[in-house]
């Protein structure tokens, strides 16, 4: 294995670029040795490390099955479509490879051939999505919609056209033999390494419906990558939830099969009706005096849950979802569509009725209300119960990673909430000059997140900043809130001081094209809110400034957050030591890491938040960081940026200084 990566190796010969690294090596050691002992190891590896191939390789060379698990899609299609053959082919392992995706990622060609005649679209757009559908339908191999270039994951048409749990019809199904979740998995069993990720394994663990409860107990070493994201994918599952959208689909989908194949004999729009009021009418009572919503909030739980009418909407829900379970049951003869439907009623009226009575013995319930659904969900507060359970009964090597563990020695952010304790720790820094390419900024005399002008005064010194470079920016908000606030003071701010640069907010238009737009325009300012913290990479000159308006801390008023405070007091522990700040590290870790994906690459971190060097946890949340050299005031702040100007030529530095 050591071979592979030495200077002349199996790495350097297959790709000229490639040089050894010794943060990379030493965890590709660690790797091995838990591969050969069946350990379980938790690594923590900084931007630039190459974690990817440190754990790739040895799995690859160890001969034995492997499971990768990821927490996002693009790094599951990274893995399958790049990275794990371009390794295969440098080290002459003629491994199989299987890529493994949750039911909602492939078509349905069941659902396929209701849509054609029965489905109900909201729009033009969505039509012509569909149409979309049918043409790509005809040459797929894979059935996975991320080969439909343009097809926007949020679109209307994905859920008509492909299947669930609950409307699945397993062998039953007309289109069992050519249906592509089970071709997936079939291949997923009979690969030497199937990429999956955490939400496909968490599903399985609660539901046993993803293919990979098969599959586990098979491999040798199961591989956890973007670790962080752990916990929180697994609370998703391992509860339950009853939502309106789960009710409103439901409806839908009993309507355009009851249409279809038992015209006449029921009164299907009735049904329907009567599910859709009982939704709408459990939304509203749950947003309460909440009006003109922009994003998630969630409520505690006895925010609603004691109110009028709450108990009723539930009753409410659990009637009409009994009705459409014994109209569907009168037809059931009909299709094995119906028996799925009929199941589905009654798991909602079931879970409707587990929600009028108390929660599970150490779950936290509370409710996520947005602008088109309300979400009733109860939860563990983390994984460690299920993570042992698993690590006891599948001995295998077990290896977590991610460049965000935690903030000391024993990474115990990660490894306390995810059960593993007992793992093996190892930490590797990153490779890149930070003292030397970055620096740090955090401005002292600032107002304080609570003042009133804290946003205005972040727009400011963003576009003092931004003019410096030229545009090059990311600002970064801890709230959707200071998000819009300060994306209109910055183009108001650009526009004072003569500064013709491009304002890009988040929720403008998808993130995707936002990032895009960012890219091929350099002088281009990007105000993003939670989904642009982690998983984007801009490497070169093309982002040299990222600006985060405050320190990251945790809602104090979250469900969640007050029921794993409320644990740690219990234990007498302090909670603002060992939760908030530990939470703040790792989220300013993951946004600070936004900045140098190079080893080439230079810039300048700004926190806006006088705590961090005035406080005295501050020392402690500086230290998360990687080693960037501070800067004492904003003169020097702003001359290191126009020195990185003048840096890509004149042309940059004059445009920087003249707004140009």
């Amino acid at each position: 294995m050591q071979a592979a990566f030495d200077r002349g190796g199996s790495l350097s010969r297959a790709d000229a670029g490639y040089s050894p690294r010794e943060p990379q090596l030493a965890m590709t050691q660690a790797v091995a040795r838990a591969i050969a002992r069946r350990e379980s190891l938790v690594v923590e590896a900084g931007t630039g490390v190459g974690k990817t191939f440190a754990y790739l390789v040895p799995a690859l060379l160890s001969g034995g099955r492997a499971l990768i698990s990821t927490a996002t899609k693009s790094l599951q299609d990274q893995l399958f479509l790049r990275d794990l053959p371009r390794l295969c082919a440098a080290l002459s392992v003629p491994a199989r490879i299987a890529l493994l995706k949750g039911r909602g990622s492939y078509l349905c060609l069941h659902r396929l051939e209701y849509a054609r005649h029965g489905a109900e679209l909201p729009d033009r757009r969505a039509v012509l999505a569909l149409a979309r559908v049918e043409r790509w339908a005809q040459q797929t191999r894979t059935g996975d919609f991320a080969e439909l270039d343009g097809l926007d994951e949020r679109s209307p048409v994905i859920p008509i056209v492909s299947s669930t749990r609950e409307n699945c019809l397993g062998s039953e199904c007309p289109q069992w033999s050519s249906c592509f979740v089970v071709k997936a998995r079939r291949e997923a069993m009979e690969a030497d390494i199937a990429v999956v990720n955490h939400h496909l394994f968490f599903a399985d663990m609660a539901l046993r419906d993803s293919g990979v409860a098969e599959l586990l107990p098979s491999v040798d070493v199961a591989v956890f990558d973007e670790a962080h994201q752990l916990t929180e994918a697994g609370v998703q599952f391992l509860g339950q939830n009853l939502g309106t959208s789960q009710l409103i689909d439901f409806a839908r989908d009993m309507l355009a099969l009851g249409l279809t194949e038992a015209r006449g004999t029921m009164d299907w729009q009735s049904l329907h009706g009567h599910l859709e009021k009982a939704a709408r009418e459990l939304r509203l009572v749950c947003a309460g005096p909440l009006k003109d919503l922009r994003g998630l909030i969630k409520l505690r739980w006895n925010e609603r849950a004691g109110q009028v009418g709450f108990a009723a909407a539930l009753a409410e829900v659990a009637c009409a979802a009994d009705e459409a379970a014994e109209a569907l049951a009168a037809v059931e003869n009909g299709s094995p569509d119906f028996l799925r439907l009929i199941e589905r009623a009654r798991q909602l009226s079931e879970r409707a009725h587990a929600f009028s009575l108390d929660p599970a013995p150490g779950a936290v319930r509370w409710i996520d209300i947005s602008p088109h659904q309300a979400r009733l969900v109860e939860s563990p507060l983390d994984i460690r119960e299920a993570m042992q359970e698993q690590l006891k009964d599948s001995p295998k090597a077990w290896i977590f990673t991610s460049a965000t563990l935690g903030d000391d020695e024993r990474l115990s952010w990660f490894t306390e909430s995810s059960g593993l304790t007992d793992a093996r720790v190892l930490r590797v820094g990153s490779p890149f000059d930070y003292p030397n390419h970055a620096r740090l900024y955090v401005p002292r005399g600032f107002p304080k997140p609570s003042e009133p002008h804290h946003s205005a005064s972040v727009a400011v010194l963003a576009a003092r900043c931004a003019q410096a470079l030229g545009g090059r920016c990311f600002v970064l908000t801890t709230t959707l809130r200071a998000l819009q606030v300060i994306g209109d003071a910055l183009k108001t701010e650009l526009e004072a001081l003569g500064a013709p640069l491009k304002v890009l907010v988040q929720g403008a238009i998808p993130k995707r094209m936002l990032l895009q737009q960012f890219m091929e325009d350099p002088r281009a300012v990007l105000v993003g809110s939670a989904s642009f913290w982690e998983g984007i990479d801009v490497p070169g000159d093309a982002l040299q400034c990222v600006l985060i308006d405050k320190l990251p801390f945790p809602p104090p008023n979250d469900p969640l957050v007050e029921a794993r405070v409320q644990r740690l007091e219990r234990e007498g522990r302090n909670a603002f030591a060992d939760y908030f700040i530990a939470e703040a590290a790792i989220a300013l870790k993951q946004g600070g890491g936004r900045l140098i994906r190079t080893e080439t690459d230079k810039g300048l971190l700004v926190v806006c938040d006088p705590r961090m060097a005035g406080m005295n946890y501050g020392r402690r949340l500086r230290a998360a960081l990687p080693p960037m050299t501070p800067v004492a005031n904003e003169g020097e702040a702003l001359s290191w940026l126009r020195g990185l100007a003048a840096e890509r030529g004149p042309a940059a530095l004059v445009a920087a200084w003249t707004g140009a």
